[in-house]
Formats: structure tokens, sequence, C-alpha cells
């Protein structure tokens, strides 16, 4: 039964979700770019790549945050002791080795994205998560580069900038979100997030701000004529979802922040929809 709790301890670690979804949006760069039926093994390169570095990231990110876990999120693996700190990093730096592995068969432009997320994930607990908004940022950088390296592995990074942008700062939104629902465990810790610097409200209203200008700009892609029309059909809920959440994380920021997650992942299927429309059926 120990074996059995270690390695679903050792899965925790991962968040397979957020793996699931991150490898989602390398893919649709890659989709957008026009690659995925051209370049299947780069595609298919890509997609492990940025998945077991973004478990890899989310294990050691548990390391370094095994104390204040203890306060903020006591049932995760290393807290309630089903897997040591130790074995959470050794576990950690075999995920990062097995990603590099599959990142070097890219072209170059890849591999200088996955070098600089490889160094930012593993800085990103350490040394920025508790400087205000900058370790949002980072993190925001890290989910809008997916769509960049995706494109970047089949030759071509040009469509896939905007969907970076719009999914960075949705990202960030969200991020600034959860500083606030962390706020007591971040206190204890000595962090000094966005939220403790400038306080819970007007925290909020800058994450309301940003997700305004997301949505706003969210029609570009179809304009730029990168997507067909059925992108708007489907991102204009997701956009009606997200800015549901931001406004409902001023009276409950757990709500509000699942809620941002659900918009997030319709808009990235607005993505996919809005590309095979334009590919496939011409609208």
């Amino acid at each position: 039964m120990a074996a059995v709790e270690t390695v679903r301890g050792l899965v925790e670690l991962t968040r397979p979700v957020n793996v699931i979804a991150a490898s989602v949006l390398t893919f649709i760069g890659s989709f957008v770019a026009g690659g995925v039926t051209a370049y299947p093994l780069q595609t298919g390169a890509a997609v492990a790549a940025t998945g077991l570095a973004v478990g890899a990231g989310n294990a050691i990110n548990d390391y370094f945050d095994r104390e204040i876990d203890r306060i903020n999120q006591p049932e995760r693996a290393i807290p309630r002791g089903a897997v040591s700190p130790r074995g959470a990093l050794v576990f950690s730096v075999v995920l990062f080795a097995m990603a590099v592995g599959f990142a070097v068969t890219l072209p170059v432009v890849a591999i200088a994205i996955a070098g600089i997320n490889l160094l930012a994930l593993v800085a990103y607990t350490e040394y920025f998560k508790g400087l205000p908004g900058l370790g949002n940022a980072l993190v925001a950088y890290l989910v809008g580069s997916t769509f960049l390296f995706g494109a970047a592995a089949v030759g071509e990074v040009g469509p896939a900038v905007v969907l970076a942008v719009l999914a960075a700062i949705a990202t960030l939104t969200r991020e600034i979100v959860k500083d606030v629902e962390d706020l007591e465990g971040d206190l204890e810790e000595g962090l000094n997030t966005l939220p403790i610097a400038v306080g819970e409200r007007r925290a909020l209203v800058i994450a309301t701000g940003l997700l305004a200008v997301g949505v706003a700009a969210s029609p570009i892609p179809y304009l730029l004529g990168y997507f067909g029309a059925a992108y708007l059909v489907v991102v204009v809920p997701a956009d009606a979802i997200m800015l549901y959440g931001v406004a409902r994380s001023f009276d409950d920021p757990t709500a509000g922040q699942v809620q941002l997650k659900y918009g997030m992942f319709l808009a990235a299927l607005a993505f996919i929809i809005g590309r095979g429309a334009l590919e496939f059926g011409g609208v």
C-alpha cells in the first residue's frame, strides 16, 4: 500500500490536469501553425517535452513550497507524507532530463524557448514567487509560451504570437486571483505577493483590468485571418465565463479562479475550432 501511495503522490506532484492542459496548448500552437500533419514527429516531441517540463516544474514547486503547503494545501503529496522532499526533488530532475531529451530534437528556435522555460520553471518558486506581480507574470509567460513552442517546433511562430499574448493575459488574471485565495498562507510564509503589497481589492481591480484588455483583444486572431468565424462563436462565451469569474472573485476568490480556468479551457477550444473551421471548412 505504501508503494501505491507513493506512486499516487508522484503523479499528484505533476498536476496531471495542468500537464494535459499545457500539452494541449503546445499541440494547438503546432496546429495553428499548420504543422500537425506536415510535421507529426516534431509536434509529438514538443507535446512530450511540454508535459514533462510542466510536471517537473510542478514537482519542484511543491518541493520548495513544502512548508507553506502545510498551511495552504496540507493534503498535497509532500505535506501528507506520500512523497519525501528528496524524492520529489529527484523525480523533478528525472522529468526535466526527459523533457530536455525531447526538446533537443526540435528546431533551434524551439530549443531556445524550451531552454528559457526550463530555467524559468526552476527559478519561479525560489526567486520570483514572492515578488509582487513578477511571479504572476512569469507564470503567465510560461503558459503563453506553450503556443510559441508548439509553433516553433514546426517552424512557424507568427500565427501563435497573438494567441500567446491572449493566453498570458488570462493566466496573469487567474494567478492574481489565486494569490488572493492563498493570502493567509503567503502571509504566514512571509511572501510579498501582489495582494499583500497593494491590498486584496486593488489586486482584484488590476486583475479585472487585465482581463478586460484580453477580452477586448480576443477578436484579433479572427480579424487577422488566422481563424474562421466559428472562433468568435466559441470565444464569446469563453470571455463571458472569465469575466464572470473575475467579478465573482471579489466575494469568493476560490470559486472565481475555478470559473477563470473553465473560461480559459473554452478559449483554448475556440482556437482549435477557429483554425479547423478555416482550414477545413473555409468559415
